[in-house]
């Protein structure tokens, strides 16, 4: 039986879990325990912050301070883009660059916002489908472009760890050196990707049932960059929106911290996480509401503007599905 399918188990066969009658309760109530501890952990957070400091910290923050971090975010999410045009050239399918970017783009805005379930997923089947593609090519898209971010975020993240490891709070238990040794390990693990990608002499695999292709060198080597630059345009963000007062590689490299802690975590546009973790890492360095305040500024400017701009884009173009489908047909680059 191929994988992934729900067909009922064999006789004689072991029941999976997921196949248990009490299973969807369970998912339902440990969903609602972690979601209600998460928002307990939240509001014991929100306690501790002097928001009187906070107000007043964004009443005198710089605009012009935004227009960089702007431009920057266009940048981000044009190389996001480049994800799905790399996964265009692996798969081979003939939508325009055009319709491949707007679609990446409008699909990053809600998955920033939103989770990757929907933005990542949900929202590039939807368009991706109504251009015509097949359905084989959009899962083997998606899979291609989380597999580079997270590429480019091991690469980095493996590099920063390995040599420039970030100093983390006491309470949570991780010496540098043990930092490094992630690093390292991040390191081999990117390593070995890329000679799979150089050595494997059969390209195509099937493994539990998922047939899968292994990229040319040159293919994973652009993986590897576009994913760690997008990576480094973000830190870049958060630089101007710090106004220089971190160093770029210190917010580098708590950047990648946070998106551990939003991995673990789980919580749409890692809210809260992302700002628990800059406030631990960085209130020795800056005072907490200014911390925040630049947070609040990140997530004007690379979350709520992209999602705005991503739902007005989204329904356009579920207006003009059919037309945009004929002449992304008709267009061939």
């Amino acid at each position: 039986m191929a994988a992934g399918t729900d067909s009922p188990p064999a006789k004689g066969q072991k029941t999976r879990l997921t196949h248990r009658p009490w299973w969807p309760w369970f998912r339902r109530i440990a969903t609602t325990v972690f979601l209600t501890g998460v928002a307990t952990l939240l509001v014991i957070q929100a306690r501790h912050i002097e928001w009187d400091k906070v107000r007043t910290a964004l009443e005198n923050y710089p605009v012009s301070a935004t227009w960089g971090a702007a431009l920057l975010a266009c940048v981000s999410f044009a190389l996001y883009g480049c994800y799905d045009l790399l996964g265009r050239y692996y798969t081979g399918h003939k939508l325009s660059v055009g319709a491949v970017m707007t679609t990446a783009a409008v699909s990053y805005g809600f998955t920033l916002s939103l989770g990757s379930l929907v933005g990542g997923i949900a929202v590039r089947l939807r368009l991706y489908s109504r251009l015509g593609l097949a359905m084989g090519d959009i899962n083997r898209i998606i899979s291609f472009s989380i597999l580079t971010n997270w590429l480019g975020y091991i690469l980095l993240s493996g590099l920063v760890f390995s040599l420039l490891p970030p100093a983390l709070p006491e309470n949570w238990k991780v010496a540098p050196m043990g930092l490094r040794l992630i690093g390292f390990a991040l390191l081999a693990l990117a390593a070995a990707y890329f000679a799979a990608c150089a050595l494997m002499r059969v390209r195509k695999q099937q493994i539990r049932g998922h047939e899968i292709e292994w990229p040319s060198t040159q293919l994973a080597a652009l993986q590897f960059l576009t994913g760690a630059t997008n990576w480094l345009v973000m830190s870049g963000i958060l630089f101007i929106l710090f106004q220089q007062r971190v160093g770029f590689l210190m917010l580098v490299s708590v950047l990648l911290v946070a998106a551990i802690a939003g991995l673990l975590f789980r919580v749409p546009a890692n809210l809260g996480v992302l700002e628990a973790v800059f406030i631990a890492l960085l209130s020795s360095r800056m005072p907490q509401a200014e911390i925040l305040a630049a947070l609040l500024a990140y997530r004007v400017v690379y979350y709520l503007a992209p999602l705005a701009l991503a739902t007005v884009t989204y329904v356009v173009l579920e207006a003009r599905a059919k037309k945009l489908a004929r002449s992304a047909k008709a267009s061939v680059l």
